[in-house]
């Protein structure tokens, strides 16, 4: 998997936690959060505050123990003048 595949699916999705992107390519979430900041550097994804609940709805996982990367949408730069 390379860095571009990851950033496909965040943007295609707009957040995942590290347990289901590492699931989903079959990889580390070791070798995940590495790429994961070199997209945070970049500007193009973020990691979201300890404790934000995710998008299951099933309340068996510890917030706290949920690391969830979002997408960050690229706005062009616009002037009102």
């Amino acid at each position: 998997m390379i860095v571009s595949e990851l950033a496909r699916y965040l943007r295609d999705n707009h957040r995942a936690a590290v347990r289901d992107l590492a699931y989903h390519f079959d990889t580390e979430p070791d070798a995940l959060r590495g790429m994961l900041e070199t997209l945070e550097r970049k500007g193009r994804v973020r990691k979201l505050a300890a404790n934000t609940p995710c998008a299951g709805g099933c309340c068996q996982c510890d917030p706290a123990t949920v690391e969830i990367y979002e997408w960050v949408e690229q706005r062009e730069a616009t002037t009102n003048f």
